[in-house]
C-alpha cells in the first residue's frame, strides 16, 4: 500500500461571500487533498447590501449538493430572469438584458439578424417580445425552465446572509474557522512565499497555499506581496457607491433587478423576499456623497430600513492574481461595477481555475500563468461589456453622460461596436463571460441599430417571416400565461419546506 502524500494546508484569509465560497467549494471538491481553515474577525465585517447574480450561481450551489428550495428561504433569495435598464441609451428608455435568447436561430442564423431585416420594413414588433424572459418579467410570473436552451435564472438574496450560510455548511464539512485579526504575515527571505501569518491572539497559522479574501485591504497580494493594481477608472469613472435598504413595496415581486441611470452613474435596485435593496453607484468627481445620498433617497418607492451608507471602491485588476504561493479571490483580485452581477461570478469563476489548477505538491510557474491568463480574460471582457453600457448613449443632460459618452474605449471594444454597426454581428469568443444574446440586448436596448445583417436572412419572404414570428410571439405569451405569479412560486416554497414530512 502507497503512502499518502500529505494534505494541502490551505489558509483562507478573510470570510464573507468571497471566503466561504472558496472554503466550501475546495471542501467539496478538494477535501480529500487539502485541509481548509479559514481566518477572519467579525469586528472588520463584510460589504453586503444585497446581491444580484448571474445564472452561473445556480450550478455552483448545485455542485455543493445544497436543495435550492433551502438556499432560497435561508437566504430570503428571490428569482431573477434578467436585469431591467432604464434611460442608459437616452432618457425615456428601458430594456431588458434577459437570461436567454432572443427567439430561435433559424437556418443556423441567429434570431436578431430575421427580426433586423423586418425591422427595417417596419414589420416584425418589438425584439423583447421574442424573448420569454421578458414576458415573464414583464408579468411576474416565474417558473424553472425544463431546458436551459430556453432561458435560464439567477438568484437575488441577502448577502449579509449567504456567507454565513456557506460558514455552516463548510464549517459541518471539515473546514476549521479562527476567529481574529491578522497582525503579521511570515514571508520566506529566499523564496518570497508567505509562511504564516500570526493572528492578535499571538497563534502563527502555517499554510502552504494562502487565499486572498480580504477585500480592498489585499493584505497578502497586495500588502505583502506589491503585486501591481491596474487602474480602469478612465473608462469605467464610478468610484463609489451609497446603499439603502427599504421596505418591500405592495404590488408583487419582479424577477428581476433593475439599474436606473442617474446624473452621475446609476441606481440598482434588488427585490428579495423580506425587503428590497437600493444603492446609488457614481463617480465622486460629478457628484458628492451628500447628493449622490439625497438623490438616493428621493428616488426609493418605500420606506428606508437604515441610514444610506458609502463604499468606496475602483475599478480595475491585479495584474497578477496568483502570485508566489498567494491566490488573490474576489475583491483582492479586482473589482468591476455591480453594473451586471458580475462580481459573484468573478469569484466562483477563480475558485473553478483554483481547483482545476490545484498544486500537487510544489506550486508550479505554468498553473500560476495558466490561472492569470483565464482571470485576465475574464476581467477584460467583463470591462468591455460594462464600458459599452456608458459610451453608447446618447445623453448630454451631465457632465458625466458627457465624459463616457466621447471617451476613448479599448480597441477591443472598438472593434466590437465597429462589427455590430456593419453588420449585426457579435464578436465571438470561446473563452469569458457575454454571449450573443447579450450584446444583442445592450446594443438594441441603447439605440445602437447596425446598418445590416446576415444576408442569409434575405432568403425568405418577409411576409411569410411575419406571421412565423407573429406565431412564436403568441406561443411565448401562452406558455407564461400558464406560470405562476413569481411571489406566489416562493411562498408555495418556503410552504413545502416547513411542511411536515
Amino acid at each position: 500500500m502507497t503512502d499518502q502524500p500529505p494534505k494541502t494546508r490551505v489558509v483562507i484569509l478573510g470570510g464573507g461571500t468571497a471566503g466561504w465560497m472558496t472554503a466550501a467549494a475546495l471542501i467539496n471538491q478538494l477535501g480529500q487533498s487539502c485541509d481548509v481553515r479559514l481566518l477572519e474577525s467579525e469586528e472588520i465585517g463584510i460589504v453586503g447590501v444585497g446581491e444580484a447574480t448571474l445564472p452561473h450561481i445556480r450550478y455552483f450551489v448545485e455542485a455543493l449538493g445544497i436543495d435550492e428550495a433551502d438556499f432560497v428561504k435561508a437566504t430570503h433569495a428571490t428569482f431573477k430572469l434578467g436585469i431591467e435598464f432604464h434611460d442608459f441609451g437616452k432618457i425615456g428608455t428601458r430594456y431588458l438584458h434577459p437570461f436567454g435568447s432572443f427567439g430561435a436561430p433559424l437556418k443556423d442564423v441567429p434570431f436578431h439578424h430575421y427580426w433586423l431585416r423586418l425591422h427595417s420594413e417596419r414589420r416584425g414588433g418589438e425584439i423583447w417580445d421574442s424573448s420569454i424572459c421578458n414576458v415573464m418579467s414583464e408579468r411576474k410570473r416565474f417558473l424553472p425552465p425544463k431546458d436551459i436552451a430556453l432561458y435560464n435564472y439567477a438568484y437575488q438574496f441577502d448577502a449579509t446572509l449567504f456567507g454565513p450560510y456557506l460558514r455552516e455548511l463548510s464549517i459541518a464539512r471539515g473546514a476549521v474557522r479562527t476567529e481574529g485579526k491578522v497582525v503579521d504575515v511570515g514571508v520566506d527571505p529566499e523564496t518570497g512565499n508567505v509562511t504564516a501569518l500570526t493572528m492578535e491572539s499571538g497563534e502563527r497559522v502555517e499554510g502552504d497555499l494562502f487565499v486572498d479574501c480580504s477585500g480592498f485591504r489585499a493584505l497578502l497580494i497586495g500588502q505583502t506581496l506589491k503585486e501591481q493594481w491596474e487602474d480602469w477608472s478612465h473608462w469605467l469613472p464610478c468610484d463609489r457607491a451609497v446603499a439603502m435598504p427599504c421596505t418591500s413595496p405592495p404590488g408583487g415581486i419582479e424577477p428581476y433587478t433593475r439599474a436606473h441611470a442617474m446624473t452621475a452613474g446609476w441606481r440598482w435596485r434588488i427585490p428579495l423576499q423580506h425587503r428590497v435593496g437600493n444603492g446609488y453607484v457614481y463617480s465622486s468627481a460629478h457628484i458628492s456623497d451628500q447628493d449622490a445620498a439625497d438623490a438616493l433617497v428621493a428616488a426609493v418607492e418605500s420606506t428606508p430600513m437604515a441610514d444610506p451608507r458609502v463604499l468606496r471602491f475602483r475599478a480595475g485588476r491585479r495584474k497578477r492574481s496568483w502570485s508566489k504561493n498567494v491566490v488573490a479571490i474576489g475583491l483582492a483580485s479586482g473589482f468591476l461595477e455591480p453594473l451586471e452581477s458580475t462580481s459573484i461570478y468573478l469569484v466562483q469563476g477563480a475558485i473553478a481555475q483554483l481547483i482545476e489548477l490545484f498544486p500537487i505538491g510544489a506550486v508550479r510557474d505554468e498553473d500560476r500563468d495558466a490561472f492569470n491568463r483565464s482571470v485576465d480574460v475574464e476581467y477584460d471582457r467583463i470591462r468591455d461589456f460594462l464600458i459599452l453600457h456608458y459610451h453608447a448613449t446618447e445623453r448630454n443632460d451631465s457632465s458625466f453622460w458627457n465624459h463616457v459618452r466621447t471617451m476613448d474605449v479599448p480597441d477591443s471594444l472598438h472593434e466590437k461596436m465597429e462589427l455590430w454597426r456593419r453588420s449585426g454581428r457579435v464578436a465571438k469568443y470561446s473563452q469569458g463571460l457575454f454571449f450573443e444574446p447579450s450584446w444583442v440586448a445592450v446594443y438594441l436596448g441603447q439605440g445602437v441599430i447596425p446598418e445590416g445583417w446576415d444576408q442569409r436572412a434575405d432568403v425568405d419572404d418577409a411576409q411569410a417571416l411575419e406571421g412565423a414570428v407573429e406565431r412564436m410571439l403568441a406561443q411565448i405569451s401562452t406558455a407564461v400565461d400558464g406560470m405562476p405569479d413569481h411571489a406566489e412560486f416562493i411562498r408555495a416554497r418556503n410552504a413545502s419546506i416547513d411542511a411536515p414530512a
